[in-house]
């Protein structure tokens, strides 16, 4: 009996990997009546001197047999012989469904007997045969009942082996990459998505899947010097050595790794059935070490490196777009924290830009709904120990993430540009708050407001004309307002910026350099900018902790602090030291001759009605 092996082309069916689903498979109701044509009223037992049809049945170049409703065959043409390498009259009498193996399915098995049984069904299905000579066919089945009066089934085969071959390569170019041989992303994310089935998983295996995602470090450079057919060449030779570490990998396993390019110079190594994250980790590791080494196109040396997200999960709960978008954002960390490396997905760096995300969706409409508020923490004079002025602090009441500080939103808010919006809110308000506490506290000297200004806001807003109209509009006296900038954002200004700064120093205001020593420290340049105060860097202070017990402050810290406050005491700037947290520290601070101090030695952040409070008093020397 020949050997006949069966795939029935539908997705999900037996048989549906070995080939893409052929247009013609069906299983699907006949309507009562429907006429097969002349060969409806054939009698198979007609020869050619005794029937219409008969010999047409024996010479017809279709395959065709028929089949009595018990299922064997009565009659078989040469043709459907030499199909199944034997001659048509040899296959008289043997069982239809085991010469194509119908039964290897319920379905098919329970189709074909709807038609033996004569209700009126009709089966289409492919099946690959295998020839005794040892060659394989595809052949396209039909099965459908002969008129009521013949009691019979009319059983045709076609070849479609070269059809399922065109079909076979054409699927292959539309899944590989012309450039690499690789699969390509529609492949790839066929794999991903079969992988994420849950009859995938729960069948065996550890149910895990891991993904390396890839990127090569400064491949564009390469096309962009050297040419197109260079950076194909580089791609296909990555390509060779990834497949050679995916191959190591797999050594031993079930499978090895699918290896695919995604696009551009970006490639994916698809990791089914993992054992967890330290395999994922060795296979980031592997590739690494094998990109390392030069490439040797033609005479041409390069050397390029890549950046690596890696994502490892139970399947379970995993979608093909949440993988993905998990490997996207681990491959951007792997850039960020430096290139030619590998990353490990983590959900709470993960939750942390998530909720970056969505504070910069709802920054600029915050504003315009009045959700920031103003904190102030007080500035006192380290000799008399009372209040001299107040920095005004901005917060965020985020009806959903809570009470923010500026470190969660003001970097959102430079890189989207509503810093600009909320520079000039906190600059009105702060001013108007100063504004208030001079006029209810008449007989007390007024304290200043120091106001944080970003770089973006001296670059790309009018800061001179904001600051004008404020004062103008508030009534404030320009020597009551403090503008901190940032180091780095004051050295080296040149152009509007310094222009900037000295119109604001000519109107009055005072310019304080925030977080000083941190940056350039550029003292010579310091001389020759419109800045009146230091506010020295709380690393800085933080040496000045020691109380008498444990172990005592290095040295150098006092003499570093001390210097720099004689300098800017030089050059006629006072000295702000921020991070004040306990009386030691005020003392000597204190001693080498600092002007004012800021911590919460003397307050945390308060409200406006506490600053009110510690007007006219010596409260501020504790904390509040």
């Amino acid at each position: 009996m020949v050997s006949v092996p069966v795939e029935f082309s539908r997705s999900g069916e037996p048989g549906a990997s070995a080939g893409p689903a052929d247009p013609g498979d069906s299983v699907s109701p006949l309507d009562p009546g429907e006429s097969l044509g002349p060969l409806a009223s054939l009698d198979p037992h007609d020869t050619p001197e005794g029937g219409r049809y008969g010999s047409a049945f024996s010479a017809a170049p279709l395959a065709m047999a028929v089949v009595d409703r018990e299922g064997l065959v009565v009659s078989a043409n040469d043709s459907f012989g030499a199909l199944l390498g034997k001659p048509g009259a040899a296959l008289t009498g043997m069982v239809a469904a085991e010469l194509m193996d119908l039964k290897s399915d319920a379905r098919t098995w329970d189709a074909y007997r709807e038609v033996l049984g004569g209700r009126q069904a009709k089966l289409s299905c492919t099946r690959r045969v295998k020839h005794p000579d040892g060659h394989v066919l595809w052949v396209q089945v039909s099965a459908a009942p002969l008129a009521a009066e013949e009691h019979g089934v009319l059983l045709s085969l076609t070849d479609i082996s070269a059809r399922r071959e065109l079909q076979a390569r054409l699927r292959h170019l539309e899944m590989h990459d012309p450039v690499t041989r690789l699969p390509n992303r529609t492949l790839f994310f066929e794999r991903l998505s079969a992988a994420l089935e849950a009859e995938s998983y729960e069948q065996g295996g550890t149910g895990r899947i891991g993904l390396c995602y890839l990127d090569l470090d400064g491949f564009k450079a390469v096309n962009d010097t050297l040419g197109h057919r260079v950076g194909d060449r580089l791609l296909a030779a990555v390509a060779e050595r990834l497949t050679r570490c995916a191959d190591e990998a797999g050594y031993a396993r079930a499978s090895s790794p699918l290896v695919a390019r995604l696009g551009g110079d970006e490639f994916a190594l698809l990791v089914e059935d993992s054992t967890g994250t330290d395999q994922l980790a060795d296979l980031a590791e592997s590739v690494l070490k094998a990109l390392q080494a030069p490439f040797d196109l033609s005479g041409q040396r390069l050397s390029l490196s890549a950046s690596i997200g890696v994502v490892e999960r139970h399947a379970s709960g995993t979608t093909a777009t949440g993988l993905m978008q998990a490997a996207d954002t681990t491959l951007y960390w792997a850039k960020a924290d430096g290139k030619s490396r590998w990353t490990l997905f983590d959900p709470e760096r993960n939750a942390h830009r998530m909720t970056r995300q969505a504070l910069a969706s709802t920054l600029r409409p915050a504003i315009e709904r009045g959700e920031f508020t103003l904190e102030y923490q007080p500035l006192v004079g380290m000799e008399t120990g009372r209040l001299r002025g107040v920095e005004a602090l901005v917060r965020w009441n985020h009806p959903q993430f809570g009470m923010l500080t500026p470190n969660r939103f003001i970097g959102l808010a430079e890189e989207d540009g509503s810093i600009l919006q909320l520079g000039r809110w906190v600059l009105v308000t702060a001013c108007r708050q100063a504004r208030r506490w001079q006029l209810d506290h008449p007989d007390e000297p007024p304290i200043f407001v120091s106001v944080n200004v970003a770089v973006r806001q001296v670059w790309d807003s009018d800061l001179v004309a904001d600051v004008a109209e404020t004062l103008a509009e508030t009534g404030l006296a320009p020597h009551l307002l403090q503008l901190e900038l940032t180091e780095s954002a004051v050295m080296g200004s040149a152009g509007r910026p310094l222009q900037a700064l000295q119109a604001l120093s000519e109107m009055g205001v005072h310019i304080a350099i925030d977080d000083f020593g941190t940056g350039y420290s550029n003292l010579a340049y310091l001389s020759r900018l419109p800045v009146s105060v230091l506010k020295l860097d709380g690393s800085f202070v933080r040496g000045f902790q020691y109380e008498g017990e444990g172990v005592a402050p290095n040295p150098a810290d006092e003499v570093i602090v001390e210097a720099m406050i004689q300098l800017a005491h030089r050059l006629g700037l006072s000295v702000t030291a921020e991070c004040v947290e306990t009386s030691a520290q005020a003392t000597r601070l204190r001693r080498i001759g600092c002007d004012t101090g800021q911590g919460w030695l003397y307050s945390r952040p308060v409200t406006p009605d506490r600053i009110s409070e510690l007007l006219g008093t010596k409260a501020c020397n504790q904390a509040s």
